[in-house]
Parts: structure tokens; C-alpha cells; sequence
């Protein structure tokens, strides 16, 4: 098969692509011979500003690289920047209006020519452009200019202060672009710059010598890349096409390719096919988390402009507690995800410096403790139908969310175990695309929140929370008035959250701001207004002949791919 697969990108490789300036080094570099990458969501650019989807991105990411990266801790690295600046190195200004980026040494693109400054600016006017249609625009959206002293130092204005001015330039949605490739392919003419956006030259470990959208992509080492010895493999053939269950198997099973991404597979699956013992199944981190959240209004099957009644029974803390304190979270994340999957305590797990150690414990069941807390509340079951009741309101709830096998399966257990502590449950599941859809006319969205309880998952972003833990403010709920938007589906209100949230705007500095961050992590977890179930990975497989892969979530699961080796057998 990978013999069909070479042939149907014309693959062949000629030390000579090597140049006469790496033939010192031509014994290490593209010692290994071929990487071969399953992407079986084909990429259809290689270049990012004109896609959002993560599989352009990613193959963009063998050859354009950004100022800095995201380590798979979520911790920003320099990379082609000499190093982060920040206000106590004095690279952020103190107005924190400005930041200063300072290029490294002696950089080239992949054509031998020198990279600098202007090529900073340049991407900057290349996605700003109008009629560009660049898929990163909101990473670039309050700069106002790009001032270049001199070849190595870019300055980029904020028409604001940023506290965090990290967007644009970090990671790999927002890499350098070679400003002598692009410089006829501004505004309304960047689309069709093929030639440019099927082969942009680059910084990378590696170069394009041939692309076919939505099939696949042959590319040779850069012979001017910066590492010495680096990459060890001379060529990289990135297929697109099939599924996620054909791409595992052609890793763990057949051993075709050496690297599939995107395994949305079942533990059982994903297991039996790692036992075949030809490759191994790897998960990174970093805020996917799978969560409960409440609704602390009175559920409507056709929501309308009036203001909703509070919920009845989950406006009641106790109520919301007592109906996490039965959830066996450990449980849930063994059976859902596997190794793909941890237990979540806090809705912001990471990065480390952000994440909370105030709700550690949180995997542990207390059947006991719910139904004790419950009794002290007033929630007690007076007619012997197995259903608490405090006054006229029962602990009856619709629990609703997406179809999917995983869900479903947590949505039993969590009938199951509220039922132990007097709750009766009723489970609906609804269609992917409704319930995460934006139909103003559909009751079953997720903004519209038609049920007491759903489940879903969701994530930051940026290792910088503020604008993820933005989206519990108070104006932050869906409301007719707002087109049914807004993260906040549960409706929860607390001005000191706001007040902290406006502080967090304000605040400069790494430690306070990650200080912020778990508190305001902590508020909404030790409040019940959202409960984190499962901090879930993305998933890949890789063969075991393979060396030095870090899968990353922060970043591209390429990133390092300079560094990826063959293991001696």
C-alpha cells in the first residue's frame, strides 16, 4: 500500500536537493530515510492564514514556524524570536502597549535568503489586508502598527493596553511569511495565489515539493535549517483521506505509516488494536474538558422574551453539590476515554501554573454525603416514592445533550446514581448538529438549554484564560435580546466574578494573573455552576520505531518534528 501511496505523489528524492552549503552535515541530516504521516482529514492549503482548520495548520507547521511556540505544558518557547519578551525583561512596555520581538541570529528561509523584521511586518499587512479573507484576523485585530528599527527587531502597537500581548506570532495559526513570496498576493488576491500557498517557503524543517489538495503532500528536508543534523529524515509524506479507524489500524496494526493523527476512537477500539504491539496509542492535554452544567433557570420548550423564573430545585447550592458528590468521575473517565482521559476537578486544568489544587479529591463518590447534605437541606422523600421533595418541587430533572455512545453511557450512570440519592432523572439525547447548532427556531440548542442538566465539552483557546473565563460573566447568557449567544448556557450572575474579571483585564505579569484565574476557576467549581467530568486528550498513535514524538495539544503534534528519529531496531 505505501508503495502505491509514494508513487501517487511522484516520490523521489535526490541528495543534491541537499545544496552544496549542506553537504558538510548531508550523513546526519536525512539519515532516516521517510516519515510517514496519516492525516485522514486531508489538508486542502498549507497556508494557515487562509484556513482555521487544524489539519492545514498542522501541515502548514513542517514549514512555517511563528516567533514562539506552546511547549506541550502549555508554556511559551522561543523559536525563531531570541527570547519571550515580558515587562521584567523590559520587552513588554510598561503602558503594555507595545511589545519588542527580537529575532535570532543568522535565520534564512529555505531559499538561502535572510529572514527579518520586514517579514514580521509583512504577515502582519498580508492578514489585515482587506478582502484577504485571513482565517487569523481576530489574532492580529488590535494592532495598530509594526515599527522595524532594524533587521532583527519588530515592535508591534497596540491601539490598547494588552496584558497579554502574546496572539499574534505564537503558535502555529500565526507564522512569519516570507514577505519576497507574498508580496503580490495582498487583499482579495491571496486566494489564488496557489503556487504561494501550495509551497510557501519557510523556516522549517522541511520543504514542499509537491501538493495535492485533499490528497497528500511530499516534502524534503531544508537543507538550510538551523539545527545541525536536524531533521533526521530526508523525506515526509503526508497522506490524506479514509477514517479514523483505517488511519489507527495503519499505524498499530499493518505498520503502513509511522504517524496517525486524530484517533477519535473508543478505548476498546484504540486498545485491541495497540495490542498488536506495532506502534502505541499517545494522548496530549490541555483544557478539553468534558463538564456538566446547570441551569439555574426554569427550563421553557419555546424560550421567549420574558425573563425565565429561577429554577426551583438548582438554585438551591445544596441541590447542585449533592448532585455532584454522586458522581463517580473516576469511573466515568475509565470507561468514556480510557488513558485518553483524566479525572477534571477544575474547568481550567491547565496549564500547570493556571490550574487550582483547591478541589483536589473531587474523583471520589460520596453516595452518603449527597444524601446526608440533602436531608440537611430540607430535600426529603415524605411520600415514599423514591423522589425527594422540599415543598411543591421535586428533585426531578431532564438531562439532556449530545448523541454520541460516550455520553449516553455517562448519562446512565448518572441516572443511576442520582436515583440513589432520591433524584428521578429523564435522559434526552439530541442530534450533534441541532444541539450544537444555531437554529434561532430549534428549542434543543445548546444556548437555548431546554432541560435542567447537559453535558459537553469545551476549552480555552490560548494558555491565557481570560477570555474562556470571560464567558461565565453575568452578560454573558444567552438571551433572546442577544440571538441566544453566549457561553454562559446556565445563566449564573455573581458581580464579585465580574469584579474579578475586570481586575484579570487589568493585570500584567504571569503569577497575578495566573493567581486570578484559579480563583475565578475555583469560584464556579466550588459553586456548582459547572462541573468538570473529564479532562480530555488529543489523541494519536505513532509506530514504536518511532523517536522523539511529544505529542502537543497547545501547539501543532508536529511540532517537534525536527527532532522526531528512527529507533534502532
Amino acid at each position: 500500500m505505501i508503495a502505491k501511496l509514494a508513487a501517487s505523489v511522484g516520490l523521489v528524492f535526490c541528495a543534491a536537493t541537499l545544496g552544496a552549503a549542506g553537504m558538510a552535515e548531508a550523513e546526519e541530516r536525512g539519515r532516516d530515510g521517510m516519515v510517514r504521516l496519516l492525516y485522514w482529514q486531508a489538508p486542502s492549503t498549507l497556508n494557515p492564514y487562509l484556513s482555521g482548520g487544524i489539519k492545514d495548520v498542522e501541515a502548514a507547521s513542517l514549514m512555517l514556524e511563528p516567533l514562539a511556540r506552546l511547549s506541550p505544558e502549555g508554556e511559551m518557547i522561543p523559536w525563531l524570536a531570541a527570547e519571550i519578551p515580558s515587562y521584567e525583561n523590559g520587552g513588554v512596555s510598561e503602558d503594555m502597549r507595545s511589545i519588542r520581538w527580537e529575532l535570532k541570529p543568522g535565520l534564512v528561509w529555505s531559499d538561502g535568503s535572510p529572514v527579518t523584521s520586514a517579514d514580521i511586518a509583512f504577515t502582519h499587512a498580508y492578514c489585515t489586508a482587506p478582502g484577504s479573507g485571513c482565517a487569523q484576523a481576530a489574532k492580529f485585530r488590535d494592532i495598530d502598527r509594526i515599527e522595524t528599527p532594524d533587521a532583527a527587531t519588530a515592535i508591534l502597537h497596540f491601539t490598547e493596553a494588552k496584558p497579554y500581548p502574546y496572539a499574534a506570532f505564537v503558535g502555529p495559526q500565526t507564522p512569519i511569511l516570507q514577505a519576497a513570496q507574498f508580496a503580490d498576493c495582498m487583499g482579495p488576491k491571496a486566494p489564488g495565489c496557489t503556487a504561494q500557498n501550495f509551497a510557501p517557503i519557510g523556516t522549517g524543517p522541511f520543504k514542499v515539493t509537491e501538493f495535492r489538495p485533499g490528497d497528500a503532500a511530499r516534502l524534503v528536508a531544508n537543507d538550510a535549517f538551523r539545527a545541525p543534523g536536524q531533521p533526521a529524515f530526508a523525506e515526509v509524506l503526508l497522506k490524506g483521506g479514509g477514517d479514523a479507524m483505517a488511519a489507527g489500524r495503519a499505524v498499530l496494526e499493518t505498520g503502513e505509516f509511522d504517524y496517525a493523527w486524530n484517533l477519535q476512537l473508543s478505548p476498546e477500539i484504540l486498545g485491541r488494536m495497540e495490542a498488536s504491539g506495532r506502534g502505541q496509542v499517545v494522548a496530549a492535554f490541555s483544557t478539553l474538558v468534558e463538564r456538566l452544567a446547570f441551569n439555574l433557570r426554569e427550563p421553557e420548550a419555546a424560550p421567549s422574551d420574558a425573563a425565565p423564573a429561577p429554577n426551583a430545585a438548582l438554585a438551591d447550592v445544596s441541590v447542585r453539590r449533592a448532585l455532584t458528590l454522586a458522581l463517580d468521575r473516576g469511573l466515568m473517565a475509565e470507561i468514556g476515554y480510557g488513558k485518553t482521559g483524566r479525572v477534571a476537578c477544575n474547568i481550567l486544568p491547565g496549564p500547570p501554573l493556571y490550574a487550582s489544587d483547591a478541589n483536589e479529591g473531587c474523583a471520589q463518590q460520596d453516595i452518603e454525603g449527597a444524601r446526608a447534605l440533602l436531608d440537611g437541606s430540607g430535600w426529603i422523600d415524605a411520600d415514599g416514592d423514591g423522589v425527594r421533595e422540599r415543598g411543591d418541587t421535586e428533585l426531578e430533572f431532564v438531562f439532556q445533550t449530545s448523541t454520541n455512545a460516550v455520553r449516553q453511557d455517562f448519562q446512565a450512570l448518572a441516572k443511576e446514581w442520582w436515583g440513589q440519592i432520591g433524584a428521578k432523572t429523564e435522559l434526552r439525547a439530541v442530534d450533534a448538529s441541532v444541539f450544537f447548532g444555531n437554529d434561532a427556531a430549534s428549542p434543543d440548542t445548546l444556548q437555548k438549554f431546554n432541560a435542567d442538566i447537559q453535558m459537553y465539552a469545551g476549552a480555552s483557546d490560548s494558555p491565557d484564560p481570560e477570555a474562556y473565563l470571560s464567558g461565565w460573566s453575568c452578560d454573558s447568557a444567552p438571551t433572546a435580546e442577544n440571538g441566544w449567544s453566549g457561553q454562559n448556557v446556565g445563566a449564573w450572575c455573581d458581580p464579585a466574578y465580574d469584579a474579578l474579571l475586570e481586575r484579570l483585564s487589568g493585570t500584567a505579569g504571569a503569577m497575578d494573573r495566573a493567581a486570578l484565574a484559579r480563583t475565578l476557576n475555583d469560584m464556579l467549581v466550588q459553586q456548582y455552576v459547572v462541573v468538570p467530568l473529564v479532562d480530555r486528550g488529543r489523541v494519536s498513535a505513532h509506530a514504536n520505531s518511532l523517536g522523539g514524538v511529544r505529542i502537543n495539544a497547545w501547539d501543532s503534534e508536529l511540532w517537534n518534528i525536527a527532532e522526531w528519529h528512527r529507533l534502532p531496531e
